[in-house]
């Protein structure tokens, strides 16, 4: 399905960017690991390359906000692929005081939290669309949220410590768009540009915020990590080769 592909996935060595890793390997691609953390990057490549028996991760350090960092990790990916086929934009950066309620939370850090995520995609999604147009095609996909489509569901997290921050709201929402902007300003250069918007992905959260979860969903609730992999999958390959600046919601109906 993704046979010889280089795809690239930033945030890779995380929860749900070492299931796409996963999935680019079960499909005969390539995936390079693209995260700032060089000890964590390298042990998710090791652990992954046995539990899958392949060699086809690589890994490489990025730091999504630098231009220099970017256009290192596109030149050492050029020179030893001579082609990249696919950016997956899944890296979460947030400074230390990411998270708190809104009346908590201060200009700089809302300001410094979208400058990391949301400018960071656009930044990355920049670079690589460079390459992309040079090399005569490109695939783009944005890593959103369900609430980047919708207003939170306040009342599911009552009784616990837990919210849904506001800068996540503005990041996500803001991405879906982005790919919107990007699909169309990249008309005639066979770039294509989505967005995979999950609902919550199951990480041992409190037990009162799973059930008040569950019930605004229809059958599962929280989603396995593992329950995006057929989606990335689609937008990977050439079934969705007419499918550009759209949004895909795996949710199991939260949204609805």
């Amino acid at each position: 399905m993704l046979s010889n592909q280089v795809i690239v996935i930033t945030g890779g060595a995380g929860l749900i960017g070492k299931e796409f890793v996963k999935a680019v390997i079960e499909n005969n691609g390539i995936a390079i690991i693209a995260d700032i953390n060089e000890e964590t990057g390298n042990q998710a490549k090791e652990s992954l390359a046995k539990e899958l028996n392949t060699s086809n991760i690589d890994f490489i350090k990025l730091d999504i906000t630098s231009k220099d960092s970017l256009n290192e990790c596109v030149n050492y990916l050029d020179k030893k692929y001579k082609k990249i086929d696919a950016l997956v934009n899944n890296a979460y950066p947030r400074n230390r005081n990411y998270g708190k309620h809104f009346f908590d939370l201060e200009y700089e850090d809302f300001v410094e939290n979208l400058g990391l995520n949301l400018g960071g995609y656009f930044t990355t999604s920049q670079q690589f669309a460079k390459y992309f147009q040079k090399q005569g095609y490109g695939n783009i996909i944005n890593i959103s949220s369900i609430y980047g489509v919708v207003a939170p569901k306040f009342e599911i997290y009552d009784g616990t410590t837990m919210t849904m921050p506001v800068e996540y709201a503005a990041i996500k929402s803001g991405l879906i768009h982005l790919t919107k902007y990007m699909a169309k300003y990249f008309k005639g250069m066979n770039i294509k540009v989505n967005t995979l918007s999950p609902g919550g992905i199951f990480d041992n959260q409190n037990e009162i915020f799973l059930e008040q979860y569950k019930k605004e969903c229809l059958n599962k609730g929280m989603l396995d990590k593992s329950d995006l992999k057929g989606t990335l999958v689609y937008l990977l390959s050439d079934m969705s080769k007419y499918v550009n600046g759209q949004n895909m919601v795996v949710d199991d109906g939260f949204t609805l």
